[in-house]
């Protein structure tokens, strides 16, 4: 038995899988830099840490996986990197989709998608339409996404809904925010796992994230890989998950 098989016994022995990961995919570019290779090189590589990523997820029983797949913020990086992200994310969506559908995934996308250029929000919309139905995994990416944005735009519907006698104010409470945000038909995170060594939250999930375990790793996205992954969740049903009360409460 390998070690890698080993930590998937141990992971299935100890039983508390979390039911929501998300994952913060930090260090294509240094990935790429570190090799003497082009920035987009990093982000092809990563594409097979999703795919691996995304398979092991699906077999250990994971119910939903949230990759921040760019950000909002990630539009302000260089017009020919965000150029070439765009069209490797719609090449990448027309490859994979079958496979996510054969493999009964179903696929998602949170923030503001209509940002994205035509051809990869068309791809996107159209991956997201045929796998609606499967019942596996539910691989959720975010794209053109911001949690700051997230939140702003739902306590604007919320504030149209007040405006428009459809809501009292009063009915307003941590439920129903949680309920008008892009995640508000999944559970919250229980893990974030960031690759790449850096210890910030980067505007992803703030209000969701309340009480997730966090794991960062110095690993780069694209050398992710199973072993790394069976590691985090491996360090998460280590933890005591207490949700602000003691040890003795939860026992």
């Amino acid at each position: 038995m390998t070690n890698t098989d080993q930590l998937r016994k141990a992971i299935f022995d100890r039983g508390n899988i979390p039911v929501h990961v998300a994952i913060v995919m930090d260090g294509n570019g240094r990935w790429a830099k570190k090799r003497f290779l082009p920035r987009i090189a990093g982000h092809r590589e990563g594409i097979n840490s999703v795919r691996k990523v995304t398979r092991i997820c699906g077999e250990i029983g994971i119910k939903h996986l949230t990759l921040y797949t760019f950000s909002k913020e990630n539009w302000n990086r260089p017009r020919k990197e965000v150029s070439a992200i765009m069209q490797l994310l719609l090449s990448t969506i027309r490859a994979e989709v079958a496979n996510l559908h054969k493999n009964n995934v179903r696929l998602s996308v949170i923030g503001q998608i209509n940002d994205l250029t035509a051809d990869a929000r068309q791809g996107m919309l159209e991956g997201v339409e045929l796998t609606r139905n499967n019942t596996g995994l539910n691989l959720n990416l975010a794209l053109s996404y911001g949690s700051r944005q997230e939140i702003t735009a739902a306590l604007r519907t919320l504030i149209d809904k007040v405006l428009a006698g459809e809501l009292e104010p009063d009915a307003i409470d941590e439920k129903m925010i949680s309920k008008h945000l892009y995640t508000g038909q999944m559970p919250d995170p229980d893990l974030l796992i960031r690759t790449g060594g850096d210890f910030r939250i980067s505007n992803f999930l703030l209000w969701q994230m309340a009480y997730t375990e966090v794991f960062v790793t110095p690993v780069f996205w694209p050398d992710f890989r199973e072993r790394e992954l069976l590691e985090a969740i491996g360090e998460y049903q280590k933890r005591e998950r207490r949700f602000g009360m003691v040890s003795e409460q939860i026992k």
